[in-house]
């Protein structure tokens, strides 16, 4: 697949660069740069970034960032089947837990709840950082509301976290969750608070809890663009009249 001239495969992380080492330069720098790819194209364009994690699988598949990048690649085209077997082979290269709740996800994703509740219990979760035992809890918030556990899944969100009054990188996302698992369970008042609470605390706009707000609040969005259009019709059309009407004024002049 074609890379394009400004990537340079510097823009990989250090740790990742570090890994690539173990490889002869030029192959080291083709793959780095298929891995650039796929990190800015898995947002935009998740197929395309798959493309490109095939090609530095294909290159570098005993480099564990590489399955690493693979797996989300898949995750984000949501083959969580191998997503999750790309994940497996990262963690077995490197001890890792950091990849756990994702592969608990996948679990999800792979129509088995149970299994990722099972792993949110694991004794792996112990060992995740902050960020990551909030992941994990979304996981298994989500996975209560697979099995139809709507109360439950609220109870799992209930935590230091989601009460906290500081804003962490997590904290919108969390936020979040309570809010819709809130308003699934038609408690939509509270719904309605966490829904602002999680506006308050996404500055860069990871969830699309404002539009959610602003739904309960029964606001509609009118696009300008399209009203513009509208207007732009209107006006053609009422021109249109105009020139009818004066075409027939002057044949009725004519008959006269």
């Amino acid at each position: 697949m074609p890379i394009p001239e400004d990537v340079t495969g510097d823009e990989i992380d250090k740790d990742v660069r570090q890994e690539l080492q173990s490889l002869p330069k030029g192959l080291a720098e083709d793959v780095a740069k298929n891995l650039v790819m796929v990190a800015r194209l898995i947002d935009e364009d998740p197929e395309g970034a798959y493309g490109y994690s095939k090609v530095a699988l294909r290159l570098a598949s005993r480099v564990a960032a590489v399955r690493e990048a693979a797996g989300f690649a898949a995750y984000a085209n949501q083959k969580y089947s191998e997503a999750l077997a790309e994940f497996r082979a990262a963690r077995r290269m490197t001890g890792n837990v950091e990849l756990w709740p994702v592969m608990a996800d996948c679990e999800r994703g792979l129509g088995r709840p149970e299994k990722a509740l099972d792993m949110a219990g694991a004794p792996e979760v112990h060992k995740l950082d902050k960020a990551g035992q909030v992941e994990m809890r979304l996981v298994a918030a989500g996975a209560r509301r697979d099995m139809g556990q709507l109360d439950a899944a609220i109870v799992t969100l209930q935590s230091p976290e989601l009460a906290s009054n500081s804003v962490q990188p997590w904290t919108a996302r969390l936020r979040y969750a309570y809010a819709d698992a809130l308003l699934a369970a038609g408690r939509e008042g509270e719904a309605r608070e966490w829904f602002a609470k999680a506006v308050e605390s996404d500055k860069d706009g990871s969830t699309d809890a404002s539009d959610r707000l602003a739904e309960l609040d029964g606001v509609e969005f009118v696009d300008a663009f399209d009203e513009d259009e509208d207007e732009g019709e209107a006006d053609a059309e009422g021109a249109e009249k105009v020139v009818e009407d004066e075409v027939d004024d002057d044949e009725g002049d004519l008959k006269d």
